[in-house]
Protein backbone atom coordinates (compact mmCIF):
# COMPACT_ATOMS: atom_id res chain seq x y z
CA UNK A 1 0.00 0.00 0.00
CA UNK A 2 1.52 3.48 -0.81
CA UNK A 3 1.31 6.30 1.28
CA UNK A 4 -1.62 7.89 -0.89
CA UNK A 5 -3.55 5.21 -0.91
CA UNK A 6 -4.83 5.76 2.27
CA UNK A 7 -5.34 9.58 2.89
CA UNK A 8 -7.38 9.34 -0.49
CA UNK A 9 -9.76 6.32 1.53
CA UNK A 10 -9.83 8.71 3.90
CA UNK A 11 -11.14 11.15 2.36
CA UNK A 12 -13.30 9.79 0.40
CA UNK A 13 -14.74 7.95 3.32
CA UNK A 14 -15.00 11.43 4.75
CA UNK A 15 -16.53 12.51 1.90
CA UNK A 16 -19.30 10.10 1.88
CA UNK A 17 -20.11 10.43 5.13
CA UNK A 18 -20.44 14.41 4.62
CA UNK A 19 -22.72 13.79 1.96
CA UNK A 20 -25.17 11.17 3.89
CA UNK A 21 -25.29 13.72 6.91
CA UNK A 22 -26.68 16.88 4.53
CA UNK A 23 -28.67 14.12 3.02
CA UNK A 24 -30.23 13.88 6.22
CA UNK A 25 -30.55 17.26 6.94
CA UNK A 26 -32.12 18.11 3.64
CA UNK A 27 -34.74 15.20 4.58
CA UNK A 28 -38.21 15.51 4.93
CA UNK A 29 -40.00 17.76 8.41
CA UNK A 30 -41.86 14.86 9.32
CA UNK A 31 -45.43 15.23 7.27
CA UNK A 32 -45.60 11.36 5.95
CA UNK A 33 -47.62 12.83 2.47
CA UNK A 34 -44.42 14.14 0.82
CA UNK A 35 -46.18 17.07 -0.33
CA UNK A 36 -43.88 20.11 -0.44
CA UNK A 37 -46.27 22.16 -2.08
CA UNK A 38 -48.68 22.55 0.41
CA UNK A 39 -50.69 25.72 0.40
CA UNK A 40 -49.49 28.53 3.01
CA UNK A 41 -53.13 29.36 3.98
CA UNK A 42 -54.54 25.66 3.72
CA UNK A 43 -55.45 24.54 7.91
CA UNK A 44 -52.46 22.83 9.40
CA UNK A 45 -53.94 19.28 9.83
CA UNK A 46 -51.27 17.81 12.24
CA UNK A 47 -53.38 17.32 15.75
CA UNK A 48 -50.01 17.30 17.52
CA UNK A 49 -48.65 20.46 18.53
CA UNK A 50 -44.51 20.69 17.33
CA UNK A 51 -42.29 21.58 20.33
CA UNK A 52 -41.51 25.48 19.76
CA UNK A 53 -38.90 25.61 22.94
CA UNK A 54 -36.24 23.71 20.57
CA UNK A 55 -37.19 26.24 17.96
CA UNK A 56 -37.14 29.38 19.43
CA UNK A 57 -33.68 31.55 20.27
CA UNK A 58 -32.07 31.91 23.15
CA UNK A 59 -32.19 35.41 22.35
CA UNK A 60 -35.91 35.70 22.69
CA UNK A 61 -37.59 36.31 25.94
CA UNK A 62 -40.64 36.44 24.74
CA UNK A 63 -43.04 34.20 22.95
CA UNK A 64 -43.98 34.81 19.52
CA UNK A 65 -46.54 33.76 17.46
CA UNK A 66 -46.13 30.63 15.46
CA UNK A 67 -44.80 31.73 12.19
CA UNK A 68 -42.84 34.92 13.90
CA UNK A 69 -39.62 35.42 15.18
CA UNK A 70 -40.76 37.23 18.12
CA UNK A 71 -42.80 39.84 19.55
CA UNK A 72 -41.88 43.70 19.83
CA UNK A 73 -40.59 43.06 23.20
CA UNK A 74 -38.11 40.66 22.40
CA UNK A 75 -36.16 43.71 20.67
CA UNK A 76 -34.58 46.60 23.40
CA UNK A 77 -35.32 49.88 21.99
CA UNK A 78 -31.44 50.98 21.11
CA UNK A 79 -30.49 47.69 20.75
CA UNK A 80 -31.18 44.15 18.79
CA UNK A 81 -31.62 40.39 19.36
CA UNK A 82 -30.01 37.97 17.18
CA UNK A 83 -31.74 34.80 15.77
CA UNK A 84 -28.85 32.40 14.77
CA UNK A 85 -30.86 29.67 13.48
CA UNK A 86 -32.87 32.47 10.92
CA UNK A 87 -29.85 33.74 10.39
CA UNK A 88 -31.19 37.33 11.08
CA UNK A 89 -30.52 40.04 13.24
CA UNK A 90 -33.69 42.25 13.96
CA UNK A 91 -32.91 45.85 15.75
CA UNK A 92 -34.84 49.21 17.28
CA UNK A 93 -32.78 51.88 17.02
CA UNK A 94 -35.61 53.99 18.13
CA UNK A 95 -38.88 53.29 20.21
CA UNK A 96 -41.42 51.25 17.26
CA UNK A 97 -38.28 51.19 14.44
CA UNK A 98 -37.53 47.97 13.27
CA UNK A 99 -35.02 46.73 10.95
CA UNK A 100 -33.40 43.70 10.38
CA UNK A 101 -30.28 42.59 8.47
CA UNK A 102 -28.46 39.38 8.06
CA UNK A 103 -26.55 37.94 10.79
CA UNK A 104 -23.52 36.81 8.64
CA UNK A 105 -20.51 39.06 8.73
CA UNK A 106 -19.42 40.04 5.68
CA UNK A 107 -15.87 39.81 6.38
CA UNK A 108 -15.40 36.05 6.66
CA UNK A 109 -19.26 34.59 6.68
CA UNK A 110 -18.95 34.34 10.93
CA UNK A 111 -22.35 34.53 12.77
CA UNK A 112 -22.48 38.24 14.27
CA UNK A 113 -22.31 37.71 18.21
CA UNK A 114 -23.76 40.38 19.96
CA UNK A 115 -25.49 44.01 20.03
CA UNK A 116 -24.73 46.47 22.31
CA UNK A 117 -23.79 50.22 22.29
CA UNK A 118 -25.57 50.66 18.77
CA UNK A 119 -23.67 48.18 16.93
CA UNK A 120 -24.04 44.52 15.89
CA UNK A 121 -20.36 42.57 16.47
CA UNK A 122 -19.31 39.71 15.29
CA UNK A 123 -16.63 38.25 17.56
CA UNK A 124 -14.33 36.64 14.84
CA UNK A 125 -12.47 39.29 13.57
CA UNK A 126 -13.97 42.82 15.65
CA UNK A 127 -16.33 44.09 13.00
CA UNK A 128 -18.80 46.28 13.80
CA UNK A 129 -21.91 47.29 12.10
CA UNK A 130 -24.51 50.29 12.59
CA UNK A 131 -27.84 48.73 14.32
CA UNK A 132 -29.65 51.98 11.77
CA UNK A 133 -28.83 50.88 8.64
CA UNK A 134 -26.36 48.02 9.19
CA UNK A 135 -23.05 49.95 7.69
CA UNK A 136 -19.74 49.20 8.56
CA UNK A 137 -18.78 51.25 11.78
CA UNK A 138 -15.20 49.42 12.48
CA UNK A 139 -13.49 46.60 10.13
CA UNK A 140 -12.28 44.47 8.93
CA UNK A 141 -15.35 43.82 6.91
CA UNK A 142 -15.42 46.65 4.36
CA UNK A 143 -18.93 45.87 3.53
CA UNK A 144 -22.74 46.45 5.25
CA UNK A 145 -24.99 43.57 6.27
CA UNK A 146 -27.43 43.13 4.00
CA UNK A 147 -31.27 44.12 4.76
CA UNK A 148 -33.59 41.52 5.71
CA UNK A 149 -37.32 41.98 5.23
CA UNK A 150 -39.53 42.03 8.14
CA UNK A 151 -43.19 42.80 8.75
CA UNK A 152 -44.47 44.03 12.12
CA UNK A 153 -47.88 42.95 12.48
CA UNK A 154 -49.41 43.84 16.34
CA UNK A 155 -46.72 42.46 18.70
CA UNK A 156 -45.32 40.12 16.51
CA UNK A 157 -42.40 40.99 14.31
CA UNK A 158 -41.69 38.24 11.22
CA UNK A 159 -39.63 37.53 8.23
CA UNK A 160 -41.02 38.36 5.40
Amino acid sequence: MTPDTTPRRTVLMAGAGSVAALATGCGSDGDSDGDTTASPTAPDTDTAEPPTSAEEPSESPSAPAADALTQKSGVPVGGGTIFKEEKVVVTQPTADDFKAFSAICTHQGCIVAKVENGTIDCACHGSKFRITDGSVVNGPATRPLPAEEITVSGDSISLA
